[in-house]
């Protein structure tokens, strides 16, 4: 059939249609696409996907979150914390990601006190926090605790020598407390002997180290307190108690008389016996996924009996050859198995006991009350806060007093039936076929083949 000029120029037409038709859908697929966003994970457990728990805590967040990432410029690095944060992205596009090289910027090192490679500075409303365990529960719960606008007071009691919130000196506390001011927390110095009340809404009283007397006043306030529900964390070292012998009584707890030594911190370095280490943790919300060691200077131990209904549980202990050591440390020292104490022995416990509501300081708080008995005040001085996992470890424990363990928890997201389990017949099988039988028959196939055609 001969084409005319008529249909050759319907023929032409159609094509140029389809062509322009064509166009106009891609690029109104293109527009659409700068417009709208769709994102389909067809992975076993949606583990490229972030879970309804974090895309809640995700619109509930309003304004930007910036994040610092602390990572060389190798792309093995960067290339997996890019991915998470973009999978927070997708949700919130105003969440910023800033790479830093740490080996260029030793300045912003120190100051956001990194230690690890890859570690996340997360900044939200004038707060930031630290990061080191790059999880979607890690992660999700820190911008939740970022997020909460309701103030949290800390309490340091003053007037009696106590360690300075506010002050510079290596037995002062400036430094913790300029890291939990960081995380939101606000700090309030108080001296009982001026003000003679602690205020309803303190999160947590913190005791540490009095170095004069404490008058009876004092202590009935600190008691009352106790009894109207509220969370405490006491900082004692092996002075005496000056005064707090009531609260001690209260609270169930007893304090040894003397330091506890450890020899083995000689094999790290530190002449010093009375400097305890802590390695293994107990299972508690403060300790979770604590790997790092802690270091004690001029610790003392402590016993729990039941009182009150609080339940007491060991949050630290000493290594297993350690002690409590009874007389002077001068020279040579060694165990006596008469005035001394072997070790392990606790250097922390936590206190919890269930308040019945008449008892609560805050009726709509947590009716847990808790608190953390620690047998050392040095290992959150200006002097030794750097040390090992001393500084999370304090950070843990304010967050647990003030009830901010309680987060979502996300189960990890792993491949399904990623793992491939073969018997060793199974294995023999799989390459028997693969190398040889398969390989073999493809072989004589085209022999046969061959054959054929030459005969034909």
């Amino acid at each position: 059939m001969q084409i005319n000029k008529k249909i050759h120029r319907q023929i032409r037409l159609q094509n140029i249609s389809f062509v322009a038709l064509l166009l106009v859908i891609v690029g109104l697929l293109g527009w659409l696409s700068t417009r709208y966003h769709f994102e389909a994970d067809w992975t076993a457990n949606n583990r490229n996907s972030l879970s309804d728990a974090s895309i809640a805590i995700l619109k509930g967040i309003e304004g930007p979150v910036t994040f610092k990432a602390f990572a060389r410029e190798i792309e093995t690095l960067r290339a997996p914390i890019s991915k998470v944060i973009g999978l927070y992205q997708r949700h919130k596009p105003d969440i910023q990601l800033e790479f830093i090289n740490p080996d260029t910027s030793p300045d912003l090192v120190r100051q956001y006190n990194i230690a690890t490679e890859g570690e996340l500075v997360i900044s939200y409303g004038g707060r930031s926090e630290n990061l080191r365990e790059l999880t979607e529960q890690e992660l999700s719960n820190t911008l939740q605790r970022l997020a909460r606008s309701q103030e949290r007071w800390l309490v340091f009691l003053s007037g009696h020598g106590e360690r300075n919130s506010e002050g510079a000196a290596n037995h002062d506390l400036s430094n913790w407390a300029a890291q939990l001011k960081n995380r939101g927390f606000k700090i309030q110095p108080l001296n009982l002997g001026v003000t003679l009340q602690i205020p309803d809404n303190t999160s947590a009283l913190i005791i540490s180290s009095a170095q004069v007397d404490w008058l009876p006043g004092e202590v009935e306030l600190i008691k009352g307190y106790l009894e109207q529900g509220g969370n405490l964390l006491w900082l004692a070292d092996p002075d005496p108690l000056r005064g707090l012998e009531p609260i001690a009584k209260q609270l169930g707890i007893q304090f040894s008389k003397g330091v506890i030594v450890e020899p083995a911190t000689q094999m790290l370095g530190i002449s010093d016996p009375r400097f305890a280490l802590a390695a293994s943790y107990s299972s508690h919300a403060i300790t979770q996924g604590f790997e790092v060691l802690t270091l004690f200077p001029m610790a003392t131990g402590i016993t729990t009996s039941a009182h009150d209904n609080w339940v007491a549980q060991p949050l630290l202990t000493s290594m297993e050859r350690s002690w409590v050591e009874t007389k002077p440390i001068d020279g040579k020292i060694s165990y006596d198995a008469g005035s001394d104490t072997l070790g392990p022995v606790n250097i922390a416990v936590t206190l919890t006991r269930q308040l019945a509501g008449s008892e609560q300081k805050n009726p709509s708080a947590a009716r847990e009350q808790r608190a953390v008995i620690v047998g050392d005040g040095d290992f959150l001085s200006n002097a030794y806060l750097g040390n090992g996992g001393n500084l999370d470890l304090g950070l843990n424990m304010i967050n647990w007093l003030s009830h901010d363990d309680q987060f979502v928890a996300i189960p990890a997201k792993g491949a399904l039936d990623r793992n491939l389990a073969l018997s060793a017949t199974a294995q023999v099988m799989l390459v028997a076929g693969l190398l040889v039988l398969i390989p073999g028959g493809l072989l004589v196939a085209g022999l046969v083949i061959w054959l054929k055609r030459r005969k034909g």
